[in-house]
């Protein structure tokens, strides 16, 4: 609630100013290296699957328990919470290695993100969290929450996202994008999209 009460805050303030806004800028100024999808780490109730080159028995889909790890064979206990997939295939990699493959390539890829979510609330239809996917757009999240209500600023979307452990708020010209006139925006695990009403 204290999140969702400072982004309210935060849209009644950008109404209110046309000046300097902190940590707010149109979304096309945000560096490329940040619109893109960044390595996102895994979680509670994802789905990976493990490869290890020529050991058939040891590569399958895992998924990760309530304690953020899963059991893999020979290793035992593999912690998997706060790893990206490169490095819980570095990990699992060097336990094998410790008595029990000489030189193990293992691959690791995730096929269900289902601890990541993006939340989309405000002037929607179906306000609510949703599960994250690879390469998700804004576009796709506000579809899942079903859409604009009538009433929404279309171009006056609200992107939240964390960044070096700040909130960094972003402008979205959502009509634009759906009119091709402006780049869709892909977002991260965590984003939070705000749809506020038009004033007018």
């Amino acid at each position: 609630m204290r999140g969702a009460f400072q982004i309210a805050c935060l849209i009644s303030l950008m109404s209110a100013c046309s000046g300097h806004r902190a940590n707010t800028l149109p979304f096309s100024e945000v560096p490329d290296v940040i619109e893109r999808v960044r390595a996102a780490e895994l979680g509670a109730g994802d789905v990976v699957e493990v490869r290890v080159y020529m050991e058939e028995g040891l590569s399958g889909l895992y998924r990760v328990n309530a304690d953020g790890c899963f059991e893999f064979p020979l290793v035992g206990v593999v912690k998997a919470e706060g790893l990206t997939s490169g490095q819980l295939a570095t990990e699992i990699c060097d336990r094998l290695k410790e008595g029990y493959l000489r030189n193990p390539q293992v691959s690791v890829f995730v096929k269900e993100f289902n601890s990541k979510k993006v939340i989309v609330w405000g002037a929607v239809q179906k306000a609510g969290a949703f599960k994250y996917e690879d390469d998700m757009t804004i576009v796709q999240a506000v579809s899942l929450a079903g859409g604009l209500k009538s009433v929404a600023a279309k171009n006056s979307v609200v992107l939240t996202r964390i960044l070096d452990g700040q909130e960094h708020y972003y402008q979205v010209p959502f009509e634009e994008i759906g009119l091709g006139r402006a780049q869709n925006v892909h977002l991260q695990p965590g984003d939070i999209i705000f749809v506020p009403e038009s004033l007018l």
